[in-house]
């Protein structure tokens, strides 16, 4: 396995430059320290024995705010994609195979509200980005907490943190092809109640045709503490959001006419004319308790639900359906006495989480992007539950987790008849461990086992036809890892190595009317390395010309590949993972200068990657560089005010933001734009 890109050299020597920034350390103020949340008790990054990686809200603010896509793709593993502004797609350690558009085999959750519904998908685009503060992502299969997924989970954080101060923040953005993001959010503390009101809006014309694109986005979060220990919180949003998808292009088309639709076939006619895209209105919420029994028994119930009514006018139908999920999820942890300074500190959490999603969907002929005859209509029963149980052990420099949860999943369909499909119940164990050399060193190892059956929308995909024989993918994951980090947390460096070996890989196909299902694929070998580094070279709010300097490194090395994948008469066994490149390289720099000035620069190196399963045709390898530079206004304490400016793709390059994997007529390649640029505002009071 050879790496012919530098940048793991760089991480090392960052490592390497650990012990003589060490010597330094005495003299620097202490930076504050990363909190991991997502196992539901606060620990230290450098202690805890998995992969995980954080987008702080310092992260988040360092991107153009109208996509989640910039920051996102600064982690490590995660490839996140938008072929036309709010289409995302999302991976982590894996393929977009699965995603013709949406998210499909990962875990999303708001504290403890899921946002994947029973059927496994999620529609993150229809959250503002302004509204997310800080996400967290656990990479590799965890099932332990978090049921079935053999990608990953994400914890989004849209609610401030408990005594939060009132303030109100105002965000105003534009940019080039018709981009305006606003935002405004208001929060209150009144003893023990906290409410936070935030309204976002957006819209944008998109650098093809057919990609105009807007939003409308309101959420609301309180947070009662009736009682020392006792609280209940509410978590609510509604978001209109839709957005016209210009459809792939071949590579004489994009060559020819980058900014054009997927023109008319012999067959069908073209995105314009169907005017091809979605619209979704969904409403979601649920109310979380939680209660402090005793300082070493805790109790969470969470109750949630979603309606969404979704409609997609598509280049072979027009589609429409109505979703609605309800769900519940409840655990107990055990601590021993907190109070108490012993060898062994232990934790110990049960619980279970419901839910189920019921779908009606109607296929319509799509007459000029009008409902025409009834082409197919069905009715999907998803349902799915877990039992999980996490035991967390320190004995001095040993951390040690035993996990497990066991999943059921079936669904049920009405058409000529109803009939139940379940799988056979799976259980999903994680082992992990963890050992602090030093203070700043720890190692870690990590095995666990992955499951992810399909998703309603491949079981049913826009062929029309309930395909009962997909099956789940299952595999087992054994990895590796490092962490490092100054002893005032001025520099660090996260390493983990990976092996994850999967049966019965579920791959998006067309048929020849560009209709798509899904077929499971045989087993798919994946091996990876995934480093991240940052060192502030010149420690923040120093005196002098430059204030503070912060360099960071993320670095993706994905060796992915089919075994025993044979399709007809075709033999893919040995070939490269559709839709994924082998070495992904971000590079950042943070200048901060005199008088609140701050200066960001980011470079992204992607390599080429297979657009078919046969390798037969290959996106090339491209450069994204983006800069922007920020100034905060002196202002009375009491008010804060900020001014934003900034560029994307300034070397102009000719690349594809998400391509059509495995597309009939080679119609494989959606453009992105070239340079543009965004300014904004941002006021604080």
């Amino acid at each position: 396995m050879r790496i012919r890109i530098l940048p793991a050299g760089t991480l090392l020597t960052m490592l390497l430059m650990t012990n003589k920034l060490q010597a330094q350390e005495d003299t620097l103020q202490q930076l504050p320290e990363v909190v991991i949340q997502s196992y539901f008790s606060k620990a230290s990054l450098q202690r805890v024995p998995t992969a995980v990686s954080v987008l702080s809200p310092a992260d988040m603010q360092l991107q153009q705010g109208a996509s989640l896509l910039p920051a996102f793709n600064t982690v490590p593993g995660i490839r996140m994609e938008e072929r036309s502004p709010g289409s995302y797609r999302l991976s982590i350690r894996g393929s977009l195979l699965r995603s013709p558009f949406g998210i499909r085999n990962i875990k999303i959750y708001a504290d403890d509200i899921p946002l994947t519904d029973a059927g496994g998908n999620t529609y993150l685009n229809l959250v503002d980005p302004d509204a997310i503060s800080r996400v967290e992502v656990l990479k590799g299969p965890d099932g332990s907490l978090f049921g079935a997924n053999s990608g990953g989970v994400v914890r989004l954080d849209l609610a401030p943190p408990p005594n939060d101060t009132h303030h109100l923040q105002v965000n105003l953005q534009g940019g080039s092809y018709g981009l305006f993001h606003g935002s405004i959010g208001w929060q209150q503390q009144w003893k023990n109640y906290q409410l936070q009101v935030f309204q976002g809006y957006q819209r944008a014309d998109g650098y093809r045709q057919n990609t105009a694109m807007k939003r409308s986005y309101t959420q609301t979060t309180q947070r009662w503490e009736y009682k020392p220990g006792y609280a209940l919180k509410l978590l609510a949003f509604y978001s209109d959001l839709s957005y016209l998808t210009p459809g792939g292009l071949d590579l004489a088309q994009s060559r020819a006419n980058p900014r054009a639709a997927r023109p008319a076939t012999p067959t069908n006619a073209g995105a314009i004319a169907l005017k091809a895209g979605i619209y979704n209105r969904t409403f979601q919420g649920g109310l979380i308790h939680e209660a402090q029994f005793m300082p070493r028994l805790q109790h969470v119930l969470s109750v949630f639900g979603a309606n969404t009514h979704f409609e997609n006018p598509f280049l072979t139908n027009y589609e429409a359906r109505d979703e609605n999920t309800a769900g519940f999820r409840t655990y107990l942890q055990w601590v021993n006495n907190p109070q108490q300074h012993s060898i062994l500190q232990w934790k110990w959490l049960n619980g279970v989480e419901w839910q189920q999603t019921v779908t009606d969907v109607i296929n319509y002929g799509n007459r000029g992007g009008k409902r025409d005859t009834v082409m197919a209509a069905d009715k999907l029963n998803a349902r799915q539950y877990f039992f999980f149980s996490r035991f967390h052990a320190t004995i001095n420099n040993f951390t040690l987790e035993a996990a497990a949860s066991l999943n059921y999943y079936g669904y049920s369909y009405n058409s000529n008849g109803h009939t139940n499909i379940h799988f056979t119940p799976q259980l999903m164990p994680r082992l992990s461990m963890s050992y602090l050399f030093t203070p700043q060193v720890t190692g870690r190892l990590t095995v666990s086992r992955g499951y992810s059956p399909p998703a309603t929308a491949e079981v049913r995909a826009s062929n029309n036809v309930i395909n009962t024989s997909l099956q789940p993918e299952t595999g087992w994951n054994y990895e590796a890892g490092v962490r490092a980090a100054t002893r005032r947390g001025r520099a660090m460096v996260d390493a983990a190595f990976f092996y994850y070996r999967m049966q019965n890989a579920i791959v998006k196909r067309q048929d020849a009317n560009a209709n798509d299902y899904f077929v499971n694929a045989g087993g798919v070998t994946q091996k990876g390395i995934e480093l991240q580094g940052m060192w502030w070279i010149r420690k923040p709010g120093t005196h002098g010309v430059l204030r503070g300097i912060k360099w960071q490194e993320a670095y993706t090395f994905s060796d992915f590949k089919f075994r025993d994948y044979i399709s007809g008469t075709k033999n893919y066994s040995g070939n490269r993972l559709t839709g994924v490149p082998q070495h992904v390289l971000v590079s950042s720099l943070l200048w901060q200068l005199p008088a609140g000035i701050s200066l960001y620069t980011q470079h992204t190196f992607t390599s080429r990657l297979p657009l078919d399963d046969g390798n037969s045709v290959y996106a090339g390898s491209y450069h994204l560089l983006q800069a922007n530079v920020s100034w905060k206004l002196p202002l009375h304490t009491r008010y804060a005010l900020s001014l934003r400016a900034g560029a994307d793709n300034l070397l102009n390059v000719k690349y594809s933001l998400g391509n059509d994997l495995n597309a009939v007529g080679g119609r494989y390649y959606n453009p992105a734009p070239g340079s543009n640029y965004f300014g904004g505002i941002s006021m604080q009071l």
